[in-house]
């Protein structure tokens, strides 16, 4: 079915109902209906193949729903891309995926032309919400067209979406996800989430994220989707109140920073039904906090973009009824496995672990990828022994609650982003005054973890902290920056003369229970 048929479910029955709403307006689930399938039959009317790979790269904001769905309707293969991201590296994904088409919004018109300079390879590019020199403008290149009344008919193993992620190198894999995949995650969601009444979803994070997953399964309910521009504490409040939110997901970040606000407790949240946390590990007592205050409306999910967002659950009644020590220890899990998507704990020669013992926990089912575009060697990498192998560590306990207590691989995790460190290391390597360096993720009430740098210095040289993040952050991004640098006489070594990045990461870490 793909995405397109869980919108295309709501515009059928519920098309007088709002389904997106900005700082623009909202647009009624018929209004979108017809623009989106606009956009395809104009697609489909410009002699692309099908499954041409079409990108969208926007801040949050309806009409760049109404475009991925669009690009879904012809048949297309949709790319999302982070505005957040460092323009070098959606440079790499719209190379690596092969993106032909490029629909922009006129906020992001001048790195659109970085983009256009460094991949000589697209073809078209859309301005969506206005006209912008050496670009289509969206209504002008739609025209007239007549709708194509029907999407695509995807067959269940065709790809219709290429998520990017990162690899150890931090170069970009792109993950190919198929109609069967969505029909499973959707599938997943649903089986967890019953509702009482229709939804209306808050999207605060990227739509390229996490948040528009549950916008697009919110929308074969007929759900309202309510867009914010991005995270501000204050505004995520009165918005649950004012538009009587009953879903949104966060990671625990941003939940954090929900609980710091002074008007934290002076707001009406009695709409809301699910409030989901998933992306990092939260805290067991800013998760108590969150019950004390928003109600018994947690629900924590687990997954990963080769296994898209729903592989465990943990359900609002597992957050209740905490007196028992052994139901309050649930808090530290990420639930159990969902209903179609079977998870394990693995050895290294391929045995799957009985209860309470450690190894990389493994998923199965028809919610994992097709495999990494362009990729097969990375593909047959994580699928050793039948199991898509997730990097993190775990055990199943007798209960079949899963419990992530570390990471095989290096990357790290900051306020639901990964990170991956040799990246970072690089660019620190370059400047003329570091002779080495690690970098670590240590943890932070905030994000989870914090990108750490520990470097040492060559003989006779000086380093001005605030100069050194800042040009991180030029460079990378605020995400994979640095958020400290740590200057260190000497950095451990291994007996071969490695820096012992394990014995720097483990004095970040020492006395918690968990060190992810």
């Amino acid at each position: 079915m793909a995405i397109t048929q869980l919108f295309a479910r709501g515009a059928a029955l519920h098309p007088t109902r709002i389904c997106l709403q900005d700082a623009s307006g909202t647009r009624r689930y018929d209004e979108v209906h017809h623009h989106v399938t606009r956009i395809a039959a104009r697609l489909n009317a410009g002699d692309q193949p099908t499954g041409e790979k079409c990108a969208v790269y926007s801040p949050n904001a309806s009409i760049a729903v109404e475009c991925l769905l669009g690009i879904q309707w012809a048949g297309a293969v949709y790319v999302p891309l982070n505005p957040k991201n460092h323009t070098n590296e959606n440079a790499a994904i719209l190379d690596n995926c092969d993106v032909s088409t490029l629909f922009f919004h006129s906020s992001l018109a001048a790195e659109v032309e970085a983009l256009r300079a460094a991949c000589p390879t697209m073809q078209r590019f859309i301005s969506i919400d206005r006209p912008v020199p050496g670009a289509d403008f969206l209504d002008t290149w739609i025209g007239d067209v007549a709708p194509r009344p029907r999407p695509f008919a995807y067959e269940p193993d065709d790809v219709v979406s290429i998520y990017s992620t990162g690899g150890t190198t931090g170069l970009p894999k792109g993950v190919m996800l198929t109609s069967l995949n969505w029909d499973i995650a959707a599938a997943n969601f649903h089986a967890h989430t019953p509702v009482k009444k229709p939804p209306v979803f808050l999207a605060v994070s990227p739509i390229t994220h996490a948040a528009g997953t549950f916008s697009f399964m919110t929308m074969a309910l007929g759900g309202r989707t309510v867009i914010l521009p991005g995270f501000d504490a204050g505004k995520v409040l009165e918005a649950i109140e004012r538009e009587r939110v009953t879903h949104i997901y966060l990671p625990p970040t941003a939940i954090y920073m929900l609980l710091e606000h002074p008007d934290v407790r002076s707001r009406d949240y009695s709409s809301l039904e699910y409030f989901v946390y998933t992306s990092a590990p939260m805290s067991v007592t800013k998760l108590q906090q969150c019950l004390e205050i928003f109600g018994p409306v947690m629900i924590q999910f687990w997954g990963q973009t080769e296994a898209p967002s729903f592989c465990t659950c943990l359900s609002r009644e597992d957050h209740l009824d905490l007196a028992a020590p052994a139901r309050a220890r649930r808090l530290l899990s990420c639930g159990q496995p969902m209903l179609l998507t079977p998870v394990a704990a693995m050895d290294d020669d391929g045995r799957l672990l009985g209860a309470g013992e450690k190894g990389e926990l493994v998923v199965n089912g028809p919610l994992v990828m097709a495999g990494y575009y362009k990729n097969p060697s990375a593909t047959a990498g994580v699928s050793a022994h039948g199991w898509h192998h997730t990097g993190d560590v775990g055990y199943v306990d007798a209960d079949g609650f899963v419990y992530i207590v570390d990471r095989k691989k290096e990357m790290i995790i900051t306020g639901g982003y990964n990170v991956y460190p040799r990246e970072v290391e690089s660019l620190l390597l370059s400047h003329a005054a570091i002779q080495e360096c690690a970098v670590v993720g240590a943890p932070d009430d905030k994000w989870g973890e914090a990108v750490t740098g520990v470097i040492e210095l060559k003989a006779g040289s000086t380093l001005d902290i605030p100069e050194i993040m800042a040009w991180c952050k030029a460079q990378l991004g605020s995400i994979k920056a640095p958020k400290s640098v740590l200057v260190w006489t000497e950095l451990p070594r291994t007996s071969v003369g490695k820096v012992d990045k394990k014995a720097i990461r483990k004095t970040f870490w020492e006395g918690s229970e968990r060190v992810i």
